[in-house]
Order: C-alpha cells, then structure tokens, then sequence
C-alpha cells in the first residue's frame, strides 16, 4: 500500500481483480438509468490524511475505512458521532477496516511485519486474526447483524476464493467454473456479493442468494464487482466503462444507476446499509482520495 492510486489499484488486484470463468448462470440484463430521486452526497476526511477511504457504515452511522497518513502508512479508522479513531491491528505495519456491524464489531485487513496479510475481528477492544485453514492471504470484507463474515483468501496454488465465516466455521465460496472467486458483502438475509473471473481474465459482479449464484454486470462494462448488498436486494460496486474508467453504481429494483460525486475521477461503492446510504470513496483530480456518503429519496 503505497500512494493513492497505488491503494486503488491494490483494492482491484487483491479484492477483485486477481479473481475470475463464468458458465451457466443467467446474466442480468438490466437498463442503465439516471437517479429516481433526490440524492446528496457528503465527502468526509481522516484530519491531517493524505487520502480517506470509506468502506463501511452500520445503522446507528458509524463508519470504518482506510487512510494515508502524511509518513505515507496506511491505517484503519472509526468514525463515530463525529470523531474519528484509529483502527490498527497490534504489532501490523498497515491495515485498514472494512465493515461494521449494527452493535460496532469492526472487520478488516492488516499486513503483519512478515508482509503477509490477515483479516482480522475486533470485538469489545479485543483483535482477533482470521485466516482460513492453508490461506497464505487474507482479507476479511463483510460482517452482517447475526455475524456472519465474508472475504476472500489465497489458497497455496495461488488461487483465490470467497468465504464464509460463520458459528465458527469456514465455508469456500466458488463461483461455478471460476478461475478465482471474492466476496465482499453480506447481507443480514445472509446473501452474498463479490466478484469472480473468466478464463479470458474478465472480472464479473456476483450475488449467491439461497445457494444460487446469479451474474451480475453494469450494462457495457468492461468490468464490473459488486462490493455490498442490503436486505432490500440492492447491490452496490464498481464497473469500468468502455473507455476504462472506474464509476460506482447502485443496482435496484433492476435498474442500474452511476455513482460519481462531484470531481471524481474514479469511484468505488462499497456499501449500502439498510436505510439506502451508500458509503464509498473517489479519487480527485490531484489523485486524493476522499470517502463519501450518498443519502438518497428511497421511492
């Protein structure tokens, strides 16, 4: 984890990009459209930071994320009612927080002084680490309210896959025919999002909901990874246009809609929270990143 851009293209590589063969599974052919109503956007930044990342938020508002602070580390935050609060994992050399769950339990990733990476629970002050059995990379994504995880591991062939992290047991989650497989979301249904790869190296969106995997993509996109989901069914991520630039979306009620807040040249959803907010970051034009929170009129 370097720069800002560098943060970016290492979230598409390790989170997404590294994974992905799709077969029998029906694609959602779905129109691309403007928002259906009123939407806000609020941007917000670790003080002092280089560049803010937002990555997760609960119902009572609390949000986790990443930022770069000005020695160049990467660090883990909490911000809530108003104040923010690092979040590093013990003994880690950089790290970040993912999500958080409605009575605060925060997940997330954090790189040890090996250089390996671990996902991680933090529980009432209390961290844990979370490594699948022969993971050799970890990173823990998704937490819903009865706290099941989700994230994505690196098996020792080098191959890498979704899991599930729930009652204290792990369960692999593959995309049928995949070359590599992440999940990112939960919701508190239990459903899952995340993104896998063809053998031609195509990044696709997928949801699993009660077993079934349905492919998900942005109309035209070149690539596209859906990062969270709601118990509504809606679904937010990235896709990547025709002409390779990253945008945010939402997908709801079938209808797909660009996310992009003002004087952004590169933007990420990574999260919808029951209410409808949707919590992400974009990078500016100087290539600082900025976490923001979009509140919409919900229909």
């Amino acid at each position: 984890m370097e720069n800002t851009k560098q943060m970016v293209n290492t979230k598409k590589k390790r989170q997404v990009a590294l994974l992905f063969t799709a077969t029998l599974i029906l694609m959602l052919a779905v129109p691309a459209v403007a928002p259906a109503g009123p939407i806000t956007y609020a941007t917000f930044d670790v003080p002092g930071a280089i560049s803010t990342y937002g990555f997760g938020i609960n119902p009572p508002g609390q949000i986790v994320g990443g930022y770069q602070s000005a020695d160049g580390a990467f660090h883990g935050y909490l911000l809530s009612k108003g104040s923010f609060t690092t979040v590093d994992y013990p003994t880690s050399v950089s790290g970040y927080a993912t999500d958080i769950d409605p009575a605060g339990v925060i997940v997330g990733q954090y790189q040890s002084v090996d250089g390996a990476f671990h996902g991680y629970l933090l529980y009432r002050g209390v961290f844990t680490s979370i490594d699948p059995p022969g993971a050799i990379y970890t990173e823990a994504a998704g937490i819903n309210p009865v706290g099941q995880i989700v994230g994505q591991f690196q098996s020792a062939d080098w191959v890498f896959h979704g899991f599930l992290l729930g009652a204290g047991s792990f369960t692999t989650v593959d995309f049928p025919g995949a070359t590599g497989t992440g999940a990112f979301g939960i919701s508190p249904t239990g459903d899952i999002v995340g993104s896998y790869d063809n053998s031609d190296g195509t990044t696709h969106g997928f949801l699993l909901s009660k077993g079934s995997f349905t492919t998900v993509d942005f109309p035209g996109a070149n690539l596209t990874i859906a990062f969270g989901n709601n118990a509504a069914g809606e679904i937010v991520g990235l896709y990547y246009d025709a002409d390779w630039v990253g945008h945010g979306f939402l997908l709801s009620k079938g209808a797909f809609t660009t996310i992009d807040p003002p004087g952004s040249g590169f933007t990420m959803a990574f999260v919808i929270d029951p209410l409808g907010r949707i919590l992400g970051f974009y990078v500016d034009a100087d290539d600082m990143g900025h976490g923001f929170l979009l509140t919409r009129e919900t229909q």
